[in-house]
């Protein structure tokens, strides 16, 4: 996986691309993928496959700090999705990434999203 580098607080976030995250979604890889905005923005519109990331705690609750995980948002001025990457990583998660273009660019280049305002 190609890495990117973004330092915030002298953290280096691993950044993965739209290409490699459909791929894979495609492949059927096993990891998390979490869409860190609110429960009303997830049920309207969502990368299919994700899960709503209520909680940090809840979800670090239910996987090992070796788990892949991939997080993202809306787009890529979007902070949440730097803030779960952020807190996740401090709670012992080792392979976090982000998925910096997020609902944004995903619709752009014409990808499948689920939720009600994609019927």
């Amino acid at each position: 996986m190609k890495e990117f580098r973004f330092v915030q607080e002298g953290n280096e976030m691993r950044i993965i691309s739209r290409e490699e995250l459909r791929e894979k979604l495609e492949r059927g890889d096993n990891f998390k993928l979490y869409m860190t905005l609110g429960r009303q923005a997830f049920a309207q519109s969502h990368i299919p496959g994700s899960i709503n990331l209520e909680s940090i705690t809840e979800a670090t609750a239910n996987m090992s700090p070796d788990d892949e995980i991939v997080v993202y948002c809306a787009n890529p001025a979007c902070p949440a999705s730097i803030r779960a990457y952020m807190k996740l990583r401090q709670q012992g998660c080792r392979n976090v990434y982000r998925y910096a273009g997020g609902l944004m660019e995903w619709e752009a280049a014409g990808y499948e999203l689920a939720g009600s305002s994609n019927k």
